[in-house]
């Protein structure tokens, strides 16, 4: 007989293996390349002040991001309470820097989600619809800045804000076109764009998820140079922000605990821009260090939810009928 946890380790994705390898490779060349002495510098920098700020600002984003998700998790018929949403918010974020992978935070708010409204399926659909929804809104914000800033990538931006119009008015007319048939693929087509339709483009909801996707980057962008300025960086804000938005951006390839892609784009992009390649590791150190920091409110939703015997906190939705009725929690579950 196997042993189940060996029959899980033996079947672990293999996506998984080529983060893990690649965020592994990175540091690996940095070492090679800079030395050690950015990634202590990094963490010896960082102060008080700097965490507090990090703090604060991951208040505000953290309730931007929860908020976007209610307006997401409303467009695809469930209803959803803000303050739960916020610890559950705060809760993926830390799991999602504290664990490999990047993403099983925001596995676990899916799945706890889905199962507080009996509908796994469209749990883990309102957050991957309102993650992509902020990547998408990040993409755009982050070209738009590179075409007129000063940066390293400057020249290419042009083409790549070529790509995107492009891909946008090919998806867009796909997405609204009804797919007919009963494959699978159909099937696929004809939810995603109901999920679009109602959940993301909807009169009272698109451009809600826009202005706090905005919220999210600036408040990202803010706490990166905090950690530029902690790291001795003493660029003017005009230099700084087109690489803090690159290396942001670059933070959402395939990471472990966020590490990996973001050092070595921040080595990259501080070396073209004549700031050094040692000055934006330590900066993207800094910033790594900092983002735990922030996070740590998750971790005491967790130990509050094991202190009260359960997997997840408090009831984090009720269905919607499709009048917009609420429907009623059963089993004697509390509204909140």
């Amino acid at each position: 007989m196997v042993h189940p946890g060996r029959t899980a380790t033996s079947r672990r994705p293999v996506w998984w293996w080529v983060r893990l390898g690649a965020t592994a490779a990175t540091l690996a060349v940095l070492v090679w390349r800079v030395g050690t002495g950015p990634f202590l510098d990094g963490v010896r920098t960082v102060d008080g002040r700097a965490l507090a700020a990090a703090a604060g600002i991951a208040v505000l984003t953290t309730i931007c991001g929860a908020w976007r998700w209610r307006v997401v998790a409303r467009g695809l018929g469930v209803e959803l309470a803000l303050g739960p949403a916020v610890a559950a918010y705060y809760r993926s974020i830390f799991l999602n820097v504290a664990l490999p992978g990047g993403v099983l935070g925001d596995l676990h708010r899916g799945i706890s989600h889905g199962r507080r409204t009996r509908d796994v399926g469209r749990g883990l659909r309102a957050v991957a619809w309102e993650r992509s929804a902020g990547q998408v809104v990040q993409v755009v914000l982050t070209v738009a800045v590179l075409l007129v800033a000063v940066s390293p990538v400057r020249a290419a931006m042009p083409f790549v804000a070529a790509a995107l119009l492009v891909a946008a008015v090919g998806v867009v007319p796909a997405m609204r076109w009804r797919a007919g048939g009963r494959s699978r693929w159909a099937r696929l087509r004809r939810a995603a764009a109901r999920d679009l339709h109602d959940g993301l483009l909807a009169r009272r909801a698109w451009a809600a998820i826009v202005l706090l996707s905005a919220l999210v980057v600036a408040g990202h962008a803010i706490t990166f140079l905090i950690a530029a300025r902690t790291a001795g960086a003493t660029a003017p804000a005009s230099r700084m922000v087109p690489l803090a938005l690159l290396v942001l951006l670059a933070a959402a390839l395939p990471n472990v605990g966020g590490w990996g892609p973001r050092e070595g784009v921040a080595a990259w992009a501080f070396a073209a821009a004549g700031l050094g390649a040692s000055r934006g590791v330590a900066t993207a150190v800094v910033y790594g260090v900092m983002v735990f920091a922030a996070s740590l409110p998750g971790a005491v939703v967790l130990v509050a939810a094991w202190a009260r015997g359960t997997r997840s906190p408090p009831e984090l939705a009720w269905p919607l009928r499709r009048g917009g009725g609420v429907v009623a929690p059963q089993d004697g579950v509390q509204d909140v």
